[in-house]
């Protein structure tokens, strides 16, 4: 069975009317893709809990598990390519109840945010490197997601870096200062 965990609503603050107009429409877009994915999630007969969350301007959706059965990795596939698919599938859901593009970042059993560290931490250490010898950097191709992590750990590190390239095999260049 499915329990889903509904959104916060606090800002930190008293928001502007904009912003709290933005943080609506995230948190019904969270609500959307929840009930897609208890649907899913039913199909498929698999346990996990729902999670929505509203971070840097998009609406998160996670599932996760208490159990130590390895079900929810069906759902992450080879390198995170069901994953990659849920998520366009349900913005997709999204997209078809409000008529908007939706921008919805979701994680499976932890996937993305284990993902993302290990990404920060390549991007650290390509900045460094670019660093150190004055030139750039090349890394693999990755995926817009992973892009943009790598992107925001240059950035960090006080380095640019450009994407370069043609989808599927779009790479990061981190650039010397």
């Amino acid at each position: 069975m499915t329990d889903t965990t509904r959104p916060s609503s606090s800002t930190g603050g008293t928001p502007a009317a904009e912003g709290t107009d933005t943080l609506t429409r995230l948190e019904q877009e969270g609500e959307i893709a929840a009930d897609y994915l208890e649907g899913l999630l039913d199909i498929a007969d698999l346990d996990g809990d729902i999670d929505m969350d509203v971070e840097a301007d998009r609406a998160a959706v996670s599932i996760i598990s208490d159990s130590t059965s390895r079900d929810l990795q069906k759902l992450v596939g080879r390198d995170g390519e069901v994953l990659e698919a849920l998520q366009e599938l349900t913005r997709l859901a999204v997209h078809r109840e409000t008529g908007d593009r939706s921008r919805l970042m979701l994680d499976i059993a932890g996937y993305r945010a284990q993902k993302r560290e290990e990404l920060a931490e390549l991007g650290a250490k390509a900045a460094e490197e670019a660093k150190g010898t004055g030139e750039p950097v090349k890394l693999k191709a990755m995926t817009p997601f992973e892009r943009k992590v790598v992107h925001d750990a240059v950035a960090a590190a006080g380095l640019r870096s450009e994407s370069e390239g043609e989808e599927p095999q779009r790479c990061v260049v981190v650039l010397p200062a």
